[in-house]
């Protein structure tokens, strides 16, 4: 609806003067009645006339932004009270810029009524801080090889730096979120990965228990976990981040689940960034594996999806953390930003 403003016309910027005038005597010349200053009036004839050329565009401009409001409405609705676990890293970690963006989305959500769920790695963080103890950050088939140093200092940044200073920045947004890492309620369980001899303290997720997180969403909280967990005597682990969000979303029944990636989503042609594929389904996906079309570090990340859909998660998304604001466009409009697993 636009709101018409009320037209002032020049004389109600003037203030209503009464002027006293002195009992006449002999040394007093009778008043002369007050004139409008001409500089005064001159100045006010102006701002009248570029009053209505203002006034329109912030209209047009508040109405824009509504119109936006009104078309997300449907989606709102769709998913007011549903939980989504959304996995934070990469380009979107990285940038001052994005990393504000996927804040102020994730408080936004929540403001609306959804329950969004945050895992998140830290790998930069991670290879800067082994640098400064003198260590050389080293990786096998793109997973880091964590021995016992290594995991002492993943541990460190990931839970008491990276885990901080997310939970800060959404305090601050105006959220209220709670931090935990794996370890927390026994959050996660890990095991050692099948080639721990080669890869050290890199874990997989062997039993998930949420029921630390039930009250925390419940209550309108905002979960942001670090995945480091241990093992059943303790031994601590790195746990690869997507594949613990994937985990926990289908431990808290999640609606969706989303990957915040440093490519545009999956590609019918990995040579042409043209060619995303919009939506596809898990016979489809586990095809273009089959056929070389999805290959590299996309395969866990799609494994990951179609592990989740397979717990009960209803879709689950690989988008482009590069681009600003990609959670709300990606749950709030049509077009999305990468690519949607359906079961």
């Amino acid at each position: 609806m636009l709101l018409a403003k009320p037209h002032l016309s020049s004389s109600s910027f003037l203030p209503s003067t009464r002027v006293s005038s002195p009992a006449p005597g002999p040394n007093h010349a009778k008043p002369i009645a007050a004139s409008p200053a001409p500089r005064r009036c001159l100045r006010l004839a102006v701002t009248s006339a570029a009053a209505p050329a203002a006034s329109s565009a912030e209209a047009a401009a508040a109405l824009s932004r509504v119109d936006v409001l009104s078309e997300a409405l449907p989606f709102i609705q769709r998913f007011k009270g549903k939980t989504v676990v959304v996995k934070y890293g990469g380009a979107a970690m990285k940038s001052p810029e994005l990393q504000a963006s996927v804040i102020r989305d994730l408080v936004l959500l929540s403001c609306v009524g959804l329950h969004p769920v945050l895992v998140h790695g830290g790998g930069p963080e991670i290879n800067s801080w082994l640098l400064r103890v003198g260590v050389e950050p080293q990786f096998r088939n793109g997973l880091r090889v964590t021995d016992a140093l290594t995991m002492e200092v993943v541990e460190m940044v990931l839970v008491g730096k990276v885990n901080k200073h997310l939970v800060s920045l959404i305090n601050l947004a105006g959220g209220t979120a709670v931090g935990l890492c794996g370890k927390d309620a026994r959050l996660l369980t890990a095991r050692p990965s099948p080639n721990a001899a080669a890869l050290g303290f890199v874990g997989e997720v062997s039993r998930v228990d949420a029921t630390v997180l039930h009250p925390i969403i419940a209550s309108g909280h905002i979960p942001v976990i670090a995945t480091v967990a241990a093992d059943e005597t303790g031994q601590a682990y790195n746990i690869n981040a997507d594949t613990a969000a994937g985990e926990i979303a289908a431990a808290v029944g999640a609606e969706k689940l989303l990957l915040l990636t440093d490519v545009s989503g999956i590609l019918a042609d990995r040579n042409d960034p043209g060619s995303l594929v919009k939506e596809i389904d898990i016979a489809g996906v586990r095809q273009m594996v089959a056929d070389g079309q999805v290959a590299g570090g996309m395969i866990p990340k799609v494994e990951c999806c179609v592990r989740a859909l397979a717990q009960g998660v209803h879709t689950a998304s690989i988008i482009d953390g590069r681009v600003p604001h990609s959670l709300l466009l990606e749950i709030l409009t049509d077009e999305g930003t990468g690519t949607m697993i359906t079961g």
